[in-house]
């Protein structure tokens, strides 16, 4: 386990106070608007830390990085507005399920698996329809 320091806990804190993914520029921006002196570089080591420890889930979306604080120790899965980004935590049991079956069938053991779900959340929807 790496040793907290000031920047990961800066880290740690934005991402736990953003609402689904977001880049590690946006990030590094919303930290610098608050005053933080933390280089982008910074921001940057500091998720990969954090993803390799299991507190932050990274996808990549139009061929960038995005990060979210997760629940560290569960298996989970997203469901994802590619519109405004909000994510929400789906149970993992039907997928789990699926992925074991669709593994066995073709004869493969061990089989990991990352499963998210992108469309348009209610708000989105919505805002669609009316424009």
């Amino acid at each position: 386990m790496k040793r907290n320091t000031w920047q990961r806990e800066a880290v740690r804190g934005a991402l736990t106070g953003s609402e689904g993914f977001v880049s590690a520029q946006v990030l590094h921006s919303a930290l610098r608007d608050t005053g933080s002196p933390i280089g982008l570089a910074t921001v940057y080591r500091a998720l990969a830390s954090l993803e390799q420890e299991g507190e932050v889930d990274a996808l990549q979306q139009d061929g960038e990085s995005l990060y979210r604080a997760c629940t560290p120790g569960t298996h989970h899965h997203h469901l994802i507005c590619r519109n405004c980004g909000t994510t929400v935590e789906i149970s993992a049991d039907p997928v789990e399920t699926w992925a074991r079956s669709v593994a066995a069938e073709h004869g493969f053991t061990q089989a990991d698996h990352v499963v998210d779900v992108f469309g348009l959340c209610a708000a989105c929807t919505a805002a669609a329809r009316l424009a």
